[in-house]
């Protein structure tokens, strides 16, 4: 996948001061810093590896509202209208091509169709489907369905256009773009924020965003800060180009695939989540016990290398004057189940005919970033001012990046926001006020 993603420029100086930090250049970072920088706030967007290198480009690339948890459907909401926003300033792949779910089970479709019951209060007009209206938004497939949703106005955007786009656009607004460098820790004076420590040296700010993926709980433990997180490795793979099945994105019993503008697909194949036994696991283990079993169908579970090494694994306080875990992981790029890739092909070849000549492309895995409810934090943290947020988005964060980084920098610059930060409060995960079972992912 790396080989693919677009490469952000990049500034060869650190500055010596801004009004704020933000740490980690995934899309929700590259989002939060355009737009503190619209705000007109000076930013530096500090990441250890390459804009986008990891989760941000290792994901599906849809942007639904379908099956969105209640609690994040206003903040998705937003988002698909600065997904039209941003496409003005920068191609980030985004089509509004519709998504499609198709089943077999009326419990699924149950489920589905109570959803949009709920969501009519936002204004959300998906559709459930007929087996014949499925039918005929599957052309092409084999199969029988009983039925089935249809989103009309969600769609897709290109993992490795996305974030590296926003991250270009954002630099165009006189962001700082530091890569290959890593933030060894934040600077506190006073107890509050007064700056980051780099690889490369001191930046002194006001404000510090940390949306640092999968690694933002190891880095707010080095400084005594709790964050529950729990990580999930998931393989998926790009075929090779072939005929139009989907405009979009397609969710079957069987697999789920996303049209990519150079005409591949990326497939995932259904229930493969694998969940790996890790310190930082085991650590937070009571807190993610009810999200364990509600979701226990669609998990493996397992011993890999992530128990030795990345981000969840064992480390001692690190020195800010030495090389860090973060350093020694550029880009984190767990090995995908090689397993995975040749029976959902299968699966779809079957279903697709017009799809036999497919090929596999690209096999990779990502690290999903959990939390006990699986919302993201998207938070001041009260204890430590200054200090703020924007992390574990649970596998669904990329359509709702832009959102996510709107309303980061809402909080960050002391602005009325522009959603209700209430749901995603960083305080929730270590009071357990209303910290209830996930939704709907």
């Amino acid at each position: 996948m790396l080989s693919e993603l677009q490469t952000a420029a990049s500034d060869a100086h650190l500055p010596a001061r801004v009004d704020a930090v933000v740490v980690g250049g995934g899309i929700a970072g590259a989002a939060a810093a355009y737009f503190l920088a619209k705000k007109g706030k000076s930013v530096a967007l500090v990441e250890k590896g390459r804009i986008g290198g990891e989760q941000s480009s290792r994901n599906w690339g849809w942007c639904r509202t379908q099956n969105r948890d209640r609690r994040e459907l206003p903040l998705q909401l937003l988002s698909m209208q600065l997904w039209d926003a941003l496409s003005g300033e920068a191609e980030l792949g985004f089509r509004r091509t519709g998504l499609v779910y198709a089943t077999k089970s009326e419990a699924e479709l149950a489920t589905w169709s109570a959803w949009i019951d709920m969501a009519r209060e936002f204004q959300v007009r998906n559709q459930v489907l007929t087996p014949a209206q499925t039918k005929a938004l599957t052309p092409g497939n084999e199969q029988e369905w009983i039925g089935g949703i249809h989103a009309p106005t969600d769609g897709r955007a290109e993992p490795a256009l996305a974030a590296p786009a926003l991250a270009d656009a954002a630099r165009a607004r006189g962001v700082t773009v530091l890569q290959e460098c890593a933030v060894r820790g934040l600077d506190i004076v006073g107890g509050r924020i007064a700056g980051v420590i780099t690889e490369r040296g001191r930046i002194a700010a006001d404000a510090v965003l940390c949306a640092g993926g999968a690694w933002a709980s190891m880095f707010c433990r080095r400084h005594g800060i709790d964050l529950p997180q729990a990580g999930i490795r998931s393989t998926v793979f790009a075929t090779t180009p072939g005929p139009e099945v989907t405009p979009g994105g397609l969710v079957t019993p069987d697999f789920t695939i996303s049209r990519r503008l150079d005409g591949s697909y990326i497939v995932a194949a259904q229930n493969r989540g694998q969940l790996e036994v890790t310190p930082q696991g085991v650590r937070y283990a009571r807190q993610f016990w009810p999200t364990f079993q509600s979701r226990r169908a669609s998990l493996t579970v397992g011993v890999g290398r992530s128990l030795v090494t990345g981000p969840e694994a064992m480390t001692r306080k690190w020195s800010f004057d030495a090389p860090t875990p973060m350093e020694r992981h550029r880009i984190y790029a767990p090995p995908p189940n090689r397993a995975v890739a040749a029976p959902a092909l299968a699966k779809l070849k079957a279903a697709y005919p017009a799809l036999s000549g497919l090929g596999i492309g690209g096999l990779w895995a990502g690290w999903i970033d959990m939390t006990p409810d699986s919302l993201p934090v998207i938070s001041a943290v009260d204890r430590l001012p200054g200090f703020f947020l924007a992390a574990g988005f649970s596998g669904h964060g990329f359509g709702i990046a832009p959102g996510a980084g709107q309303l980061a920098a809402d909080l960050v610059a002391g602005d009325p926001p522009s959603a209700d930060p209430t749901p995603f409060r960083y305080s929730r995960l270590v009071d357990g006020t209303d910290l209830v079972a996930p939704g709907m992912m």
